[in-house]
């Protein structure tokens, strides 16, 4: 499974890079989670779930249709923000678009549990993985999530 992570703003919804991204991790089979709301979340799941591919939101309220319309399984924790760390323990790799503190600290317990990290956001933080693009950004969370990719911090 691949994290997806960002800005639940809902504004962001439409955000074409994020789609791409989830459009392409159904097209290379992979499943995508993410913290299953709107914004970021929620344009990656709808890439994601209109090319076919299989979605998880690991929800922070208690019930199951509090996800956005993309999510294929929903797990409800009544976690709040503590469903960041599950969030990242079920991904194998993350990618990571701008957000604020809750994307920041998805990213510091990704890299704190030796995930691999790639940033498509803009983060200036040692030890993420710099994407230009959103087939890049899969193209390494895959790799790495593998064990294929040599220069994935560990």
């Amino acid at each position: 499974m691949i994290g997806v992570i960002g800005s639940g703003n809902p504004e962001k919804k439409d955000d074409p890079l994020a789609r791409e991204v989830g459009s392409l991790l159904a097209a290379r089979g992979a499943v995508l989670v993410c913290g299953g709301l709107s914004g970021i979340m929620e344009a990656a799941c709808n890439g994601c779930f209109s090319s076919g591919g299989q979605t998880v939101g690991i929800l922070p309220g208690e019930r199951k249709d509090e996800a956005n319309p993309y999510i294929v399984h929903a797990i409800p924790t009544g976690m709040g923000i503590g469903r960041n760390v599950l969030v990242v323990r079920a991904s194998d790799a993350v990618i990571a678009f701008s957000g604020g503190y809750g994307t920041m600290s998805e990213i510091a317990l990704a890299l704190n549990m030796g995930k691999p990290v790639v940033d498509l956001g803009g983060w200036d933080t040692q030890g993420t993985l710099k994407a230009r693009t959103a087939a890049q950004a899969v193209s390494m969370a895959l790799e790495g999530s593998s064990g294929n990719g040599s220069d994935f911090p560990r």
